[in-house]
């Protein structure tokens, strides 16, 4: 979407508010031990307390408040009773939801207590390279040039990026145009960043796969050649300078 007057700024803004805050609380709450779903149900109390539906449930019939994936799970991991969180887990939470006609997006990676599996230094990667990416984005950008980026930084770290996986615009669903805003250049999109429209811009940094598939549960997004994944999500209002992150209450940068 557009933002063309106040309202729906003060819409996109409490949206955001709802999913960041959502973000933030779980994983502060996170804890060996725990099941995924505990967590998730944990996540999808907060969001109701705030008046959100979970966008997940409402658009593709999820089965969980919010995705929840550990380990070499990529993305759109099932919350379920069996998935048991350990000390040192690579864990992603992925929160987006409706909010009185608004949509928003955010997502974060992170080890769970202990690095004990050396995992953060692939989260710290990929919170770096988001952060770079964000302060380049403006109106007039090519969004393949964002995608080239994120794709140069995380080979000078070392890693490998998801190509099947992208950012999206976001606003009054939850994927909108652009829906295209890879981890990679793609000389072939033309497509540039518009001042005052809202997208959900994300990084997907990879020690061994480029590419992903369905597990066999239909829902759950896995590595072609294995190894591990780390996200992180912002929705932002895209400006003639530094875009408004919307979504910066989710604590994903401290």
């Amino acid at each position: 979407m557009s933002i063309s007057k106040e309202s729906e700024l003060t819409g996109m803004q409490e949206a955001s508010r709802a999913v960041a805050t959502t973000l933030r609380a779980m994983r502060e709450h996170a804890k060996p031990g725990m099941t995924a779903k505990e967590l998730d149900d944990f996540g999808g109390e907060m969001l109701n307390s705030l008046g959100a539906k979970s966008a997940p449930k409402l658009t593709y019939g999820f089965p969980g408040w919010t995705c929840i994936s550990v380990n070499n799970e990529v993305a759109h991991g099932i919350p379920s009773e069996t998935k048991v969180l350990q000390e040192g887990d690579l864990v992603n939470i992925d929160v987006s939801a409706e909010l009185n006609g608004f949509w928003s997006d955010n997502g974060g990676s992170f080890v769970l207590g202990e690095d004990i599996h050396g995992h953060n230094k692939l989260v710290n990667a990929s919170k770096r390279i988001l952060n770079k990416a964000l302060s380049q984005i403006k109106g007039g950008v090519r969004i393949a040039d964002i995608g080239r980026l994120i794709e140069t930084e995380a080979k000078k770290s070392g890693y490998k990026v998801i190509k099947n996986l992208a950012g999206h615009g976001v606003g009054r669903s939850l994927h909108e145009e652009p829906h295209e805003i890879l981890n990679y250049y793609d000389r072939y999109n033309t497509t540039r960043f518009r001042k005052n429209s809202v997208v959900a811009i994300e990084t997907f940094i990879s020690t061994a796969s480029t590419s992903t598939s369905t597990d066999r549960d239909g829902w759950t997004l896995v590595g072609s050649r294995g190894g591990y994944v780390a996200q992180h999500e912002h929705t932002i209002i895209v400006t003639d300078g530094k875009p408004v992150i919307l979504t910066s209450m989710n604590g994903i940068f401290d």
